[in-house]
């Protein structure tokens, strides 16, 4: 029986051929028609699919000249060399510190306000950064999504599985 998935071919920026996998189902189903061979992620078009290839190649499609550090977009190139630079162009109106990136801003403003816009839903705590209540929720799901290589012992966050291999050593 013949796979239901075609193979398409876009040639890529240094005027290679890549095969992309297109799954022409997957348009009429609601869902992406590209998909990466390495992982199955999909994706809408295929130029989102090539820039996430980068990934498992090492490729980038953008390179820092300073330390060689690579990047998908230009805008995150832009930010991190402002590392290099030193240029802190975001400034905190409460206490006049600077920050790289209007996120770090952002997330710095939180402690003056003490604003905590991650709720809860199961128990109603609050948290300033989204990225603290996923760990929250693990409380209550049960998820150890971390787990030890050498014994077996599963954590909540990855840097209570970093401090237990310590251990190990």
């Amino acid at each position: 029986m013949a796979d239901p998935r075609s193979s398409a071919t876009t040639p890529s920026s240094d005027s290679e051929e890549e095969d992309l996998q297109l799954c022409p189902q997957g348009s009429r189903a609601g869902s992406p028609p590209y998909k990466c061979l390495e992982c199955g992620k999909s994706f809408w078009t295929s130029s989102e699919l090539i820039r996430h290839q980068m990934i498992h190649t090492g490729e980038w499609a953008y390179e820092c000249g300073e330390c060689g550090k690579g990047f998908r977009y230009r805008s995150n190139l832009l930010t991190h060399q402002r590392i290099h630079t030193r240029e802190r162009p975001y400034e905190c109106p409460t206490c006049q510190k600077r920050f790289h990136t209007s996120s770090n801003l952002l997330l710095h403003e939180r402690i003056n306000t003490d604003e905590r816009p991650f709720r809860c839903p199961d128990c109603g705590k609050d948290f300033k950064e989204n990225a603290h209540l996923i760990t929250h929720r693990r409380i209550h799901t049960g998820e150890r999504p971390y787990e030890c290589p050498q014994c077996g012992k599963s954590f909540t966050c990855s840097s209570a599985l970093t401090r237990h291999q310590r251990r190990h050593r």
